[in-house]
């Protein structure tokens, strides 16, 4: 089976002359990511993982080696991804659906039909509404909502185009802890239904291991992808799940290959 991600020996340095210099924020990048896998990335600070993002949507070119996404070369920005931050960065002028229907408006071949089935493109935002728990919510502006209800306002959004790979760089790392697993199991549902692709940037272990099918730690910059970790516990994951030996052991084997990277060059082991 054709992966549906594919870097291929991916180094990157942000310009030209910290290239000259060997200067690099990610080196020597291989993976490979199946149709509909879901990849969690973890790491400690500065260490690449949003440079990584910024490849896998074409926003960077790689100083050296290949991308491909979908069977293709990624030279330059992809359509076919939806992105969500940890700011929903939702636009206070726009209600919640017309919030929602924006990628729409911009990304073709929706956006020259928008005004002809612009109902229809409604209808859809309602129901992908609903579906997160905002049913009820569609005239309320970005203010007048909680900051985890702006956040699934913010996801409906990166999804309503039907990307075939949504990117989400901290997505709940602003949100109180209930508010968070609330969203990990939205998100669950999405996906079990969907099926696309997704790449999860978070510092949050318990998040990786609840959501992803596989966890990559990379290492203190230059990014280098360290570790690759499968994580076999059955779908679907119910919450209580988190709290078992199985669980907590995966997670703490995560730390352990992160406190070692943390660890100061030179420091005894």
């Amino acid at each position: 089976m054709t992966s549906f991600v594919d870097f291929r020996n991916v180094w990157l340095a942000y310009n030209d002359e910290l290239l000259a210099k060997k200067q690099y924020a990610v080196e020597d990048i291989s993976l490979q990511v199946d149709q509909g896998e879901f990849i969690a990335i973890v790491g400690p600070s500065g260490c690449g993982k949003s440079t990584f993002m910024k490849l896998a949507t074409g926003l960077k070119m790689p100083s050296q080696g290949s991308i491909l996404i979908d069977g293709k070369e990624v030279s330059g920005p992809l359509k076919i991804t939806g992105m969500a931050f940890q700011a929903p960065s939702l636009l206070p002028w726009r209600t919640t659906l017309d919030n929602v229907l924006l990628p729409l408006e911009i990304v073709e071949p929706y956006r020259s039909s928008f005004r002809a089935k612009r109902g229809e493109y409604a209808d859809k935002a309602r129901k992908l509404l609903q579906s997160v728990g905002l049913g009820g919510y569609e005239d309320k502006f970005p203010w007048q909502l909680s900051g985890g209800m702006q956040q699934r306002a913010s996801i409906c959004r990166a999804l309503i185009h039907e990307p075939k790979m949504l990117l989400l760089d901290e997505p709940f790392g602003a949100l109180d802890a209930f508010t968070r697993e609330e969203l990990w199991c939205i998100l669950r549902d999405l996906w079990t239904v969907q099926k696309f692709n997704v790449i999860l940037v978070t510092h949050d272990l318990r998040e990786a291991v609840f959501l992803a099918d596989t966890v990559y730690v990379m290492s203190r910059s230059p990014g280098r992808m360290l570790v690759q970790r499968k994580i076999e516990l059955p779908r679907p994951r119910e919450l209580e799940l988190t709290y078992t030996k199985e669980f907590t052991d995966i997670v703490l084997e995560l730390r352990e290959h992160i406190g070692v990277i943390r660890k100061p060059v030179g420091a005894a082991a």
